[in-house]
């Protein structure tokens, strides 16, 4: 079973850039869509972008189209969120998580989630 460690979160401010990364231990990496979530103080925890085995298929929330980058390299096991244009309304801890379930993982039902890396936007 693969295990996910997240990394790159940091304090920026608005208008920033951050680039996370997921690291996933394992032969299987490539068997896993991938996605990114995210949680903020008080809320619940919400999709953020997800990305299929190959990297040919991606989906966004809405409120981060145009300005987030989900990206996979199957060859170093890792998976990416290249956040642009970060505002203040960003600062969460973000997920990632991995399922073989692409559907699934846009649905946010899923089982394998790293322990999150926290990204704050300064105002």
């Amino acid at each position: 079973q693969v295990q996910l460690v997240e990394s790159g979160g940091g304090l920026v401010q608005a208008g920033g850039s951050l680039r996370l990364s997921c690291a996933a231990s394992g032969r299987t990496f490539s068997t896993y869509a991938m996605g990114w979530f995210r949680q903020a103080p008080g809320k619940e925890r919400e999709f953020v972008a997800a990305i299929n085995r190959s990297g040919g298929v991606t989906s966004y929330a809405d409120s981060v189209k145009g300005r987030f980058t989900i990206s996979r390299d199957n060859a170093k096991n890792t998976m990416y969120l290249q956040t642009n244009s970060l505002k203040p309304e960003d600062t969460a801890v973000y997920y990632c998580a991995a399922d073989q379930s692409f559907g699934t993982v846009v649905a946010g039902t899923l089982t394998l989630w790293g322990q999150g890396t926290q990204v704050t936007v300064s105002s």
